[in-house]
């Protein structure tokens, strides 16, 4: 199954059952832990949301869409720099490191522009 978004378990169990229509929640649940645990795929957590999950395991970032949930890959270097930055002011040993952008995506904006941010 070719996918370039971020898809949560349900959605991965509803495109599974068009081609298995016998396949289980269970299955679908397991083969995602096999895959996380074997480090094929990323799972991203965002509060009490579902998961979802990224097939990109290489470190990079996510820009999420408050208004329609879409999630975006970015690669940002710098976002490192800047975690590790906190992480020492915080005095926390990361075990990883993420940027999450939370805004309006460009289709929910309708046509605004600039970043809405102050300079």
């Amino acid at each position: 199954m070719e996918r370039d978004d971020h898809p949560t378990a349900s959605e991965i169990f509803e495109a599974a059952r068009q081609r298995l229509p016998g396949i289980s929640y269970a299955t679908v649940y397991n083969s995602l832990r096999y895959l996380k645990d074997a480090g094929l795929v990323y799972e991203i957590k965002f509060g009490d949301s579902a998961s979802r999950y990224d097939r990109e395991t290489e470190r990079h970032d996510h820009a999420i869409c408050n208004d329609c949930g879409k999630l975006v890959d970015f690669d940002l270097p710098d976002a490192a720099k800047l975690m590790q930055a906190a992480a020492r002011k915080s005095r926390f040993k990361p075990d990883s490191v993420h940027l999450t952008l939370r805004g309006r995506c460009p289709d929910c904006c309708g046509g605004e522009s600039g970043t809405g941010l102050q300079d």
